[in-house]
């Protein structure tokens, strides 16, 4: 298999201009010398400071919607009673449900990219596992879609936490959909999913523990083992791609 990591004109580092490092850093010196005159010079506490401001003066990301059938409100109702904030659970649930949606579509792009490189000689990996994981993130969008139409929510609504997830998971969008990039890189991201993914899992049986649905908790613990099979076949595959390249 021919190596994705190889040695190349990289300038990067600060080793390959010392003479500039060491111009820089003088430079850096200097700007002390600038607070006795006129000239503003902006600071990383300058930025810190703009930051809190705008930290204090920001709107909520987004809000959990009020329950849109009258099944829904009063089971919510029941759980306000109770002293629980049902609201907690339906952000969560909207949460796994975003990442799930994400999950079939990074390990599309991660497919699409083994389908690439093994025609060019370059990876062994079994595609059938892999569409074996994606079929199963996709039974696990199901499962959630289900469980928040029992609760009377409605699954197609952006929850805050959907919405912070979605933007999380952004990036590891970007790495594998980059024409560029390498199956170990591709599969270094996928970890970094399948961590939070399992995480997430078991959070979400806290909450359904907590909020007394003991059936539901008993549906995410089957999808929870599921995901931890999928943690251990990327890190399997990550260190066999890597492995390959290094001996």
């Amino acid at each position: 298999m021919a190596k994705s990591t190889q040695m190349g004109m990289n300038r990067t580092g600060a080793q390959m201009s010392p003479v500039d490092v060491k111009q820089m850093q003088q430079d850096a010196g200097n700007l002390s010398s600038l607070q006795d005159t006129q000239v503003t010079v902006g600071s990383e506490f300058d930025a810190v400071e703009l930051r809190l401001k705008y930290i204090q003066e920001a709107d909520p990301v987004g809000s959990v919607p009020l329950p849109g059938t009258m099944k829904g409100a009063m089971k919510a109702g029941m759980q306000k009673i109770g002293g629980r904030n049902p609201e907690v659970l339906i952000d969560k649930l909207g949460e796994r449900l975003a990442f799930e949606r994400s999950g079939t579509r990074l390990y599309e792009a991660l497919i699409v990219k083994c389908r690439g490189a093994a025609g060019e000689g370059k990876v062994n990996i079994s595609i059938d596992q892999l569409l074996h994981i994606h079929g199963e993130e996709a039974r696990h969008f199901k499962l959630l879609c289900d469980v928040m139409e029992q609760l009377g929510a409605d699954p197609t609504a952006q929850t805050p936490s959907a919405d912070t997830v979605g933007v999380a998971s952004m990036g590891i969008m970007q790495v594998l959909t980059d024409p560029r990039t390498t199956i170990p890189q591709c599969l270094n991201a996928m970890l970094t999913a399948e961590l939070a993914d399992n995480a997430g899992w078991e959070l979400l049986i806290q909450i359904a523990n907590e909020m007394g649905q003991d059936e539901m908790a008993t549906k995410f613990a089957e999808a929870l083992n599921s995901e931890e099979e999928h943690l251990a076949i990327v890190k399997q595959l990550l260190q066999d791609a890597v492995l390959s390249e290094a001996t």
